[in-house]
């Protein structure tokens, strides 16, 4: 049976994308990703020891959440900030839909829908993004 490098990958073996692998799979400047990095503290790429970022997929995936916080849900610099302090992890759309005290399970669900659809984008974008690199 043929197998593809990610089938045969060990779970200790990590994928690292440089600054411009994440810049065209999220559709955004490497200098807007740097100045990311100062804003925002859960933003910490690896460096190598010749100073190039490596982003792990938990980098590339706070990329896709800050960048859904700024550019879909309106946030400031300092709301999404502080949104993602007080929620870190994927907890927040758990807090948001799930966890919270008196809301209705019609704005859970569209709550979730919302999410499911804006990670679904994120997604296809990335994949959009691999094939026109071929």
């Amino acid at each position: 049976m043929p197998s593809n490098g990610a089938a045969t990958r060990t779970a200790t073996e990590e994928r690292l994308y440089r600054i411009g692998d994440v810049s065209r799979l999220a559709d955004l400047k490497p200098f807007v990703l740097r100045y990311w990095e100062t804003e925002f503290p859960m933003l910490q790429p690896m460096k190598s020891p010749g100073g190039l970022r490596l982003y792990r997929q938990e980098d590339v995936d706070m990329v896709f959440r800050i960048k859904r916080l700024l550019y879909d849900e309106g946030f400031t610099i300092a709301g999404a900030r502080r949104h993602l302090r007080e929620k870190p992890g994927s907890a927040d759309l758990e807090n948001a839909a799930g966890g919270t005290s008196g809301s209705h399970p019609e704005e859970q669900a569209q709550l979730l829908s919302r999410k499911m659809l804006l990670d679904m984008r994120d997604a296809l974008r990335a994949f959009l993004t691999l094939l026109e690199r071929r």
